[in-house]
């Protein structure tokens, strides 16, 4: 257990502490406490490489989408970062949860969450995740491709019943980078509006009396930091929605809107303005729907990296600082397996030094990990004090999105653990994978 601190000076201005989450103090010059928590005390205790989460940040963060969208259904996405705490938050905070297989599902049950508030995700379904799915009875299944609707159907019986939701491909090109772009018609979600493969895919499930179609699904991409691609949505997916409904005289009472709302991961980047997207949204869902004469469908969104993101700092401790080729690296003890996201998106992080006060003045660095790739960066441009040594502690904010849930065994690296911090005290959520974890399920020549 440890105490709470109160602040008293700071060296982080406002601006660099933008990123990190809002219960972020500086008690002492160099220090930094998170949830009333120090970061070097929890390095201390539970070892580095570790993940530390924000119980109040995340639980903020989900008020502040119920707030911004009280007539809609808020679905915090599983993919970003999972666990049976996380889970058991959002389900406190009224979100319900989407998944994408039946381990993301089971885990959420065993935390306890209702089945009928989780929806089911993913453009490759296993057999084994529909019977799942349909086993524990989930809310809704989204369709992402025809295939599903037989299988769905027959895996329900004649006497059964599901709803379900068809992912629609609004061609939008939208997302921060062209990875995690998937509105346009050439990435594998969803069934295109463009060339009639989602209306056809909508004929063939009316023609299953045991599936109940409820609305329609798209989602843009990810960190998308303007309204303007969502609004062109409401007004492709409204479309379609006027079509059905002259076509079938299909009344479709729910939108989802998926999720992809961007974050700032350095001080200064653009975020996406919440309230601004709230009102718009429903602006223009609003009049849409009354030029084509439908009634307005209730809303669905879907966060998921906007929720747990900025809530997370990562720790990392200095292994070596080696001058060469006119340039600084500071090696640390993690790297590309807890983190791959510069890797593959070439993310950019602004990491700080904490656990003491460094020098007044700062260097450009890059800050590399332990792994055998020169790809290994977790942030190339980063600006550290030019006393950086060995044994210091580095941490990374925005670190709560996609690191465990993206994390490997690269060179047999375990995992870090993830710790909850909350009203000054620390506790472990995930433990860190071990050698004796990694080697039992090596089976053997």
């Amino acid at each position: 257990m440890t105490t709470i601190h109160e602040p008293v000076t700071t060296t982080a201005t406002p601006e660099e502490l933008s990123v990190w989450p809002s219960s972020t103090t500086e008690p002492h010059p160099g220090d930094a406490t998170v949830g009333g928590v120090s970061l070097a005390e929890v390095a201390g205790r539970y070892g580095t490489p570790v993940y530390v989460l924000d119980e109040g940040e995340v639980r903020r963060r989900c008020r502040t989408y119920r707030d911004a969208f009280p007539e809609a259904e808020v679905h915090y996405a599983a993919k970003a970062f999972l666990c049976r705490a996380m889970a058991h938050w959002v389900m406190d905070e009224g979100l319900g949860l989407d998944v994408c297989s039946a381990g993301e599902l089971e885990l959420a049950v065993a935390a306890g969450f209702p089945a009928d508030r989780i929806v089911l995700h993913g453009n490759a379904k296993t057999p084994h995740d529909l019977k799942r799915a349909l086993w524990y009875g989930v809310g809704r299944i989204v369709i992402d491709s025809p295939s599903e609707i037989a299988r769905i159907a027959a895996a329900v019986g004649p006497d059964g019943h599901q709803k379900v939701m068809v992912r629609v491909v609004p061609g939008i090109s939208a997302g921060g980078h062209d990875k995690i772009r998937t509105g346009t018609e050439d990435q594998k979600f969803g069934l295109s509006i463009s060339d009639g493969y989602a209306q056809h895919a909508i004929a063939r499930i009316l023609d299953q009396p045991q599936l109940e179609l409820t609305g329609l699904h798209c989602h843009l991409g990810s960190q998308i930091a303007d309204v303007k691609p969502y609004l062109a949505a409401v007004r492709r997916m409204v479309g379609l929605m006027a079509r059905l409904k002259e076509q079938h005289g299909l009344a479709l009472r729910e939108l989802d809107l998926g999720g992809g709302h961007g974050i700032a991961y350095r001080p200064g980047e653009p975020a996406m303005d919440l309230t601004r997207l709230a009102r718009k949204v429903r602006a223009e869902l609003t009049e849409a729907c009354a030029a084509a004469g439908l009634t307005v469908p209730r809303l669905i969104i879907e966060p998921g990296r906007a929720v747990v993101g900025p809530a997370g700092v990562a720790l990392y401790r200095v292994v070596s600082v080696k001058h060469t080729g006119g340039r600084t690296f500071v090696a640390v003890d993690g790297g590309m397996s807890d983190n791959p996201r510069p890797a593959l998106y070439g993310v950019r992080y602004a990491p700080r030094l904490v656990g003491r006060r460094g020098s007044a003045d700062v260097a450009p660095v890059t800050v590399v990990g332990r792994h055998c790739e020169a790809g290994d960066v977790l942030a190339a441009d980063a600006r550290l004090p030019d006393d950086v040594r060995a044994g210091d502690l580095i941490a990374v904010p925005v670190a709560g999105a996609y690191h465990l849930s993206m994390a490997s065994g690269y060179n047999a690296v375990g995992r870090p653990p993830v710790i909850a911090v909350h009203d000054g005290r620390a506790r472990l959520l995930v433990r860190r994978e071990s050698l004796e974890d990694i080697h039992s399920r090596d089976v053997g020549l």
